[in-house]
């Protein structure tokens, strides 16, 4: 009997198992055929041992790097990127996250089917990115794997069901109408972008009446931008740190200048790996839920991952990107200014989240608003990242962290929590998901009046 026990417990221990099993659930409930069964389980299995290869490969290219750093300016270098970390996540707490990814997404469903608040959240990678980040922060704070697959569970659905709802007033001004929304885990730092350039903007001008010069146009390809800015990185900290430094510690005599290229080739090729590992895995899983979700929550809007809106305002992308890369050099020059830990500006997500805010800064604020909104973004997400490390336990200490900024504020509220006692974060999941029940009571109620008013306001007189 133990014996047995402690077999099933291997396979729930294994995390691509898991995700292997989470795929064959999903198709099995699709009805698919067999065939389609049996691939769609072995891709999800194998797309997690790809994932799990690349961050093997971020892992031995940061490793050095953080060496190179701490010798050359006597502190901790770390980068945020959410591939880097999240592979590292995944080998540790891999079977924890999976189930908090599951759970977490049939949490989204319920809230979406028992609340005003009807986003699906289908950037599944992101949302697989928060799980992992929430697993770390339960665990090894010593919550149990069971407590932290319940209360993480609760706490990724509330998460994935609230934040497309904090940035959708501003989705609104950009695709003109209510149809879809942005799932993300920058949600919080593009929502913030909208609020300044509402207030510091001006939407006389937009960045769309600017010409940006096509030779720019590599700037929009996420493996070309890491490779080349992580290049010159390493390239820099390795002046710094001494060529005979590197030579004698970390090249072992390969010359320096050719080892820190081929440590950032080896940084974006690591990053390519992850992101084809998780589009393999997400590939079975995604579509599946969406299918059961579109039939349990009708009139759902989808909650889509940041390209959406670049087609909007294609030069908004890169004034946002820039922005908020700009953001995060004046971010880490205050740090530096301050002494301790460095956050060097993560290119993904100054791209990713930075190119969204200057869309919706664009569109509330005009070219100002792309450009003041992105900043604040960028700002955002060099020092939030740098508040959560406390709570990662020895995960922190990898030289990469979580960058975008939902990962900052969720971070800092359930490690918060955490710091005070485990009810602490029972109390704050039980909290959070009260009040979103009695903030969909109100604003139901609010609807509900403002139809009749209209209806009145509508009748003839007499």
């Amino acid at each position: 009997m133990n014996s047995v026990l402690d077999s099933l417990l291997d396979v729930f221990r294994e995390p691509s198992v898991i995700i292997g099993l989470i795929a064959l659930l999903g198709l099995l409930l699709q009805r698919k055929s067999l065939s389609d069964t049996v691939k769609g389980t072995i891709k999800a299995f194998v797309g997690f041992l790809v994932l799990a290869a690349g961050a093997g490969v971020v892992s031995d290219a940061l490793t050095p790097f953080g060496d190179m750093f701490q010798h050359a300016f006597g502190v901790q270098g770390v980068v945020p990127n959410n591939e880097a970390i999240v592979g590292k996540v995944l080998t540790d707490y891999g079977s924890q996250a999976a189930l908090i990814f599951f759970f977490g997404m049939v949490v989204n469903v319920l809230l979406a089917r028992l609340t005003v608040f009807k986003f699906i959240y289908m950037s599944g990678h992101v949302a697989l990115y928060l799980a992992a980040m929430i697993a770390v922060i339960l665990i090894a704070n010593g919550f149990s794997t069971w407590q932290a697959i319940l209360w993480g569970s609760l706490a990724q659905g509330l998460i994935t069901t609230l934040s497309p709802a904090l940035v959708q007033p501003w989705m609104r001004k950009v695709t003109k109408n209510d149809n879809v929304a942005l799932g993300h885990t920058g949600n919080f730092g593009i929502a913030t972008s909208g609020l300044v350039a509402k207030f510091f903007g001006d939407s006389s001008k937009s960045t769309e009446d600017l010409k940006i010069p096509k030779g720019l146009g590599f700037l929009r390809d996420t493996t070309v931008v890491i490779a080349g800015s992580m290049g010159v990185i390493y390239l820099l900290v390795t002046l710094v740190a001494g060529p005979g430094y590197v030579e004698r510690e970390l090249s072992n005599g390969q010359w320096y200048v050719l080892w820190a290229i081929m440590q950032a080739g080896k940084f974006a090729a690591g990053v390519f790996i992850i992101l084809a590992g998780v589009r393999v895995v997400l590939a079975e899983i995604i579509p599946a839920f969406k299918g059961i979700s579109e039939k349990l929550v009708p009139n759902a809007r989808p909650a889509l991952d940041v390209p959406i809106v670049f087609t909007f305002a294609p030069n908004a992308v890169l004034v946002g990107f820039l922005a908020s890369f700009v953001g995060g050099l004046i971010g880490m020059g205050i740090l530096v200014a301050v002494g301790g830990t460095i956050i060097i500006p993560g290119i993904v997500a100054h791209f990713m989240t930075g190119a969204a805010s200057g869309v919706i800064g664009n569109a509330t604020g005009g070219r100002r608003g792309a450009v003041l909104g992105a900043m604040a973004n960028g700002l955002l997400i060099t020092f939030l990242p740098l508040l959560v490390l406390p709570f990662l336990g020895d995960v922190g200490l990898q030289n990469s962290t979580f960058s975008d900024a939902d990962f900052g504020v969720s971070g800092l509220l359930i490690g918060g929590a955490e710091r005070i006692g485990h009810i602490a974060v029972i109390a704050l999941v039980l909290i959070a998901l009260a009040a979103t029940f009695v903030a969909s009571t109100l604003v139901a109620r609010r609807g509900a009046t403002d139809e009749v008013t209209t209806e009145k306001e509508t009748q003839p007189a007499g």
